[in-house]
């Protein structure tokens, strides 16, 4: 589970990252489902073998966040332009 929290958060970084708006939801998706799966492998994991858990739970944070603020930035970029030309 530690290795799939890892691979679901460092997706979720990049269609974040080079994405912006357009799949922002599947990245944060992503992400949503790369924290509950690293939190539960730190849970059910012995203490030598947490760390691939950890990185993963970190990334899919990080991954999580991203895609979520950058769809909001997204959305507010497209109803600014839209109000511009409204006023024309």
């Amino acid at each position: 589970m530690g290795v799939a929290s890892l691979v679901l958060g460092i997706l979720a970084i990049v269609l974040g990252a080079f994405t912006a708006g357009v799949l922002g939801w599947a990245g944060a998706i992503m992400g949503i489902i790369g924290i509950i799966l690293g939190s539960l492998a730190r849970k059910n994991s012995p203490v030598e073998k947490r760390g691939m858990a950890t990185a993963g739970l970190t990334c899919s944070i990080i991954g999580t966040v991203l895609c979520l603020i950058l769809y909001i930035a997204c959305a507010a970029c497209v109803g600014g332009m839209a109000s511009l030309g409204s006023m024309a």
